[in-house]
């Protein structure tokens, strides 16, 4: 079974149709160096063939990546092939078993990566590179064992709630929080980094402040409930690394977040 993260490529007016040929760029992992990058689907034109199989041999070396992009008979969205090559980027490597699928402006990406933090990264770096238009369907798991994993798997999906525009915890925030500090327990107490981030409504300056005080604010919470001080730090990423894109309200909603990553 390859070991292999896909970009599937699907662009056109005809998305069904050409959805249903299965086509499809996939890339190795780095533990695997015998995978292969294997690029399928209908391109509009020689020039995005050139540019998206440039950047997959750019990555993963040539040697492991099979061409089987069709060129024409498709009609892109404005600036389309830009895109493609700006999402093809480094961070993608760190998916395992994955499948990213690219469906006009409809992208989906599957797989497994390591922790929370590689998870948030690959879409963050994704949601930054295109335009408000595109909308990622984040579809990666975190896989494998450790410390991180287990704060990742208690924390799940969920958002640590506040007030709005303040650092006030909300009840439902703070059971989430009740769950995080025993998991912090259960795998010894060692030193977590809490970082806030936020949607990208207002200033930017304003944003880091209050994602910085909200950080804090989950701080001094887990003090408060038995996790010792010294293991914890707090740091405020503001509106710099969202999940997905802040052009709606149920984008904002994830984009505002506490993040709890072992430090080094």
């Amino acid at each position: 079974m390859k070991h292999s993260v896909l970009l599937s490529a699907l662009f056109f007016i005809f998305q069904a149709a050409v959805f249903a040929q299965g086509n499809a760029v996939s890339a190795p992992s780095v533990a695997d160096e015998t995978a292969k990058v294997v690029a399928s689907g209908t391109v509009p034109d020689e020039a995005s063939r050139a540019a998206i199989l440039g950047k997959l041999r750019d990555l993963y070396g040539a040697a492991n990546v099979l061409d089987r992009l069709e060129v024409g008979g498709v009609v892109p969205p404005t600036n389309w092939t830009e895109y493609m090559t700006k999402i093809l980027n480094p961070n993608l490597k760190q998916v395992r078993k994955g499948q990213m699928q690219v469906s006009g402006t409809q992208i989906a990406i599957r797989g497994n990566v390591s922790n929370e933090a590689s998870r948030q990264q690959v879409v963050s770096e994704l949601a930054t590179a295109l335009n408000p238009t595109y909308t990622v369907d984040n579809g990666l798991v975190v896989s494998g064992g450790g410390a991180q994993s287990v704060l990742d798997k208690t924390l799940s999906n969920r958002v640590v709630e506040f007030e709005s525009g303040s650092a006030t915890l909300t009840p439902a925030g703070r059971v989430i929080l009740d769950e995080m500090a025993a998991a912090i327990k259960q795998v010894g107490t060692p030193k977590v980094q809490v970082i806030g981030h936020t949607d990208s409504s207002g200033n930017r300056l304003a944003n880091v402040g209050l994602s910085l005080a909200r950080a804090n604010t989950v701080r001094a919470y887990l003090i408060d409930i038995g996790i010792p001080g010294e293991s914890l730090s707090a740091l405020g990423s503001g509106p710099d690394y969202p999940l997905t894109t802040n052009d709606s309200a149920e984008g904002r909603a994830k984009n505002r977040r506490i993040e709890f990553r072992l430090a080094n």
